[in-house]
């Protein structure tokens, strides 16, 4: 589960590899290919980093035993890393951004966190130009190829 409006809304600058601590059936539920990190963040709150406002919807087969869908998820990375996050988005005004959910060789849910810069309107549109004209190019070069 990638989020396509992260590269779109911010320059990603440096990336990262997080776990996340998950429940049960919040594991599963990601295992079917559901949920959504598209309006989601990550903070620094103390010595943690959390995931905030993403949506894993319940497992539908889960019992009285299903999670909440947009509860705070903490996410793993080491007293270093976090350390260097919390630096760089104090001094530099970056924000933590989810790129993506995936499961690792070893069936581990892992984030990719990117620390980003917000981008203006007009980067926003410039952005815009120079998709089209790399789509543009591909289509030219696939008609006369």
């Amino acid at each position: 589960m990638n989020n396509r409006r992260a590269y779109y809304e911010y320059f990603v600058e440096e990336k990262f590899e997080a776990g996340i601590e998950l429940q049960g059936t919040e594991v599963k539920s990601l295992r079917t290919g559901e949920g959504s990190i598209a309006e989601s963040y990550a903070t620094v709150e103390g010595e943690q980093v959390m995931l905030i406002n993403a949506n894993i919807p319940m497992y539908k087969s889960g019992s009285w035993m299903n999670h909440d869908p947009r509860r705070p998820r903490r996410l793993l990375l080491k007293r270093r890393e976090i350390n260097r996050l919390t630096g760089a988005i104090q001094r530099q005004g970056l924000t933590l951004v989810p790129l993506s959910i995936y499961f690792n060789s070893a069936g581990k849910a892992k984030i990719e966190l990117a620390l980003a810069k917000g981008k203006k309107a007009h980067d926003k549109r410039e952005t815009i130009k120079e998709r089209d004209w790399k789509r543009e190019q591909q289509r030219l070069m696939r008609d006369r190829g």
